[in-house]
């Protein structure tokens, strides 16, 4: 098991850790981390693991193994690797990794203001978008950008909570995503709620503690994908 950091506290940036494994294709298991695995549509964390003696290891991604368990810290091509038993200090790309936040929490707030089904979603650097059941509705731009900014400037604090599987279970609405299925697997699943009653839905990802933080955003293209699916691009402007 590595113990997932950033799900409680998205702000750190660095950790001591013990190398517990280096799989067969070169990924480092770690017994705590703060890097992000890839998952919903987020990217998992770049960043390096610091050796005692200096020497550091460049870290292009990071990902869940198969069991979703272990994390597994994906080395950039050429970099040498670490010994079991080893302790390094983990270091994210903390630049790339606030950006991804902002993000993250901004497509929350786009769910709420096109409060449809999703059918699909991706975080990216500064931009993201997510994928709208909305049938034939007309989408006015503007106005969904007005409202996605006004309920980021509104400053709500944003926090996690959990609840066990059964009790999700009994409250389907609270799941929005049609193709992500919330984390499941330990008998328990976080919730992401924004302000008092702003929204609240399933998400193992990583979140700014404020919505002031987001910033500005405006929209991008929007296309028609199939019958499903309208696609709505969020871009960071500030």
């Amino acid at each position: 098991m590595t113990a997932p950091l950033f799900r409680d506290d998205a702000y750190l940036k660095s950790c001591e850790a013990t190398v517990v494994a280096v799989n067969e294709r070169g990924g480092i298991v770690l017994d705590q981390t703060v890097f992000y695995a890839t998952g919903g549509g987020q990217p998992g964390d770049r960043g390096r693991l610091v050796m005692d003696d200096g020497t550091e290891i460049e870290i292009a991604t990071a990902v869940y193994d198969e069991d979703k368990s272990a994390i597994v810290h994906v080395p950039a091509e050429g970099q040498s690797l670490p010994s079991a038993g080893s302790v390094v200090t983990a270091k994210i790309d903390w630049d790339r990794r606030y950006r991804l936040m902002r993000v993250h929490t901004a497509l929350h707030l786009l769910s709420v203001a096109l409060p449809f089904p999703v059918t699909g979603g991706q975080i990216g650097e500064g931009e993201g978008r997510l994928d709208f059941d909305m049938g034939e509705e007309v989408l006015d731009k503007e106005a969904v950008a007005a409202r996605v900014n006004e309920l980021a400037s509104g400053n709500h604090e944003v926090t996690s909570e959990w609840i066990t599987d059964a009790e999700l279970d009994a409250n389907p609405g609270l799941v929005k995503t049609m193709s992500v299925k919330p984390p499941r697997g330990s008998g328990k699943v976080r919730l992401v709620r924004i302000g008092k009653d702003v929204d609240l839905q399933p998400c193992g990802g990583t979140h700014v503690a404020r919505t002031g933080e987001i910033g500005t955003i405006e929209l991008g293209k929007s296309e028609k994908k199939g019958k499903q699916n309208r696609r709505v691009r969020i871009k960071l402007i500030d």
